[in-house]
């Protein structure tokens, strides 16, 4: 069984950009496990897309940096925005 560098590039774009967004914002809290997965799907997604479309003029191969990085961005900015809708942790009560 052979592994393409597809998914391995697209783990190490992914982490890059979620790290990049945790320098950018400070802080992930507990929503980072989601981020990374967001960002390395959203990567693997971006590169198979740039391959159908056929644009991307960055390619480390036939990985289509640019396209998996926005693509990283908008799954980033979806668990970013589902967390900011989403209910608020309940706070603990005190006696």
């Amino acid at each position: 069984m052979a592994l393409g560098p597809a998914p391995v590039l697209a783990v190490l774009v992914g982490l890059f950009h979620t790290a990049l967004f945790v320098f950018l914002r400070g802080r992930a809290g507990g929503r980072m496990v989601l981020v990374a997965c967001a960002a390395i799907l959203g990567a693997w997604a971006g590169d198979a897309i740039g391959g159908r479309l056929g644009v991307d003029p960055l390619r480390v191969g036939d990985f289509h940096v640019i396209s998996a990085s926005i693509v990283a961005w908008i799954g980033i900015a979806f668990v970013s925005l589902v967390a900011i809708l989403g209910p608020a942790p309940a706070a603990e009560e005190s006696e």
